[in-house]
């Protein structure tokens, strides 16, 4: 049955916050923070959602998963402002992050392949040459080592640190693996892995999990995308006070309240 998005089906913040496993309270931050749109008041100061509103809710909890939490509040805040190009503009941000994931992997699947034999580079280096190399800073290069991601050898007279072909292999597939999202503590035993084995075979169930985790994040921002079309398509009708289509339950798949202190 359709339904006015405006002025039908009146909804208490209780009512949204149930649907979705939230608190109220997370309901009335999700409208201060802009993820929805003002809601109108009674004359007791009572909080009266619509529709629109639920419609709003489903579409921010849809992108969270694909976007991350703070780009999906921005990709909300503009919509709810009639910013509707700087929403697209933040997720196509994301769609480049996302491709840019991926040739991460496909470098870090390339050094992979070249680790056995270690790659025969000339000379020695320092800290500071391969941080630039790497685009990090030289204390960057120093939290690894006390890490153990590196172990790079002492120059017995200068007392700097000297970086061989094989710590410059370390460094770079640390790199690789940090931009991938892995923690030190994870990327630490690995790099031990490959040291010991000289081979790719320690790290292929971190990749093929690498290869799962990203198909879900795209996977969740078609999701994302088709919630967030169909709240762009309701609120024209809604601005104008016009019908729209009904909105059917929530999805089963809706996530939880976000962390304390999130928004």
């Amino acid at each position: 049955m359709s339904q006015n998005f405006q002025s039908g089906g009146r909804l208490r913040p209780v009512d949204l916050a149930r649907r979705h496993g939230l608190s109220t309270q997370a309901i009335r931050n999700y409208e201060a923070a802009g993820i929805l749109p003002a809601a109108e008041r009674s004359p007791h100061g009572y909080r009266a959602y619509t529709p629109l509103h639920a419609q709003a809710l489903r579409a921010f909890l849809a992108l969270v998963p694909g976007h991350g939490h703070q780009a999906a509040t921005a990709i909300m805040q503009a919509v709810n402002r009639d910013a509707i190009e700087d929403a697209l503009r933040l997720i196509d941000e994301s769609h480049v992050q996302l491709l840019d994931d991926r040739r991460t992997l496909q470098a870090v699947e390339g050094a992979l392949r070249e680790l056995d034999p270690v790659p025969q580079e000339r000379g020695d280096t320092f800290v500071g040459p391969l941080a630039r190399r790497l685009g990090i800073r030289p204390a960057t290069l120093r939290t690894w080592e006390r890490a153990g991601l590196v172990q790079p050898r002492r120059d017995p007279r200068t007392g700097y640190r000297v970086y061989g072909p094989a710590d410059v292999r370390d460094a770079l597939l640390a790199h690789q693996l940090r931009r991938g999202g892995y923690l030190l503590e994870q990327v630490a035993p690995l790099i031990a892995q490959v040291r010991s084995a000289g081979g790719v075979a320690p790290l292929e169930a971190t990749l093929r999990d690498w290869h799962a985790r990203l198909s879900a994040r795209s996977r969740a921002m078609l999701t994302g995308a088709a919630a967030l079309d169909a709240y762009l398509d309701c609120r024209p009708a809604a601005l104008r006070g016009g019908p729209s289509a009904g909105i059917t339950g929530s999805s089963a798949t809706d996530p939880v309240e976000p962390p304390a202190g999130s928004l």
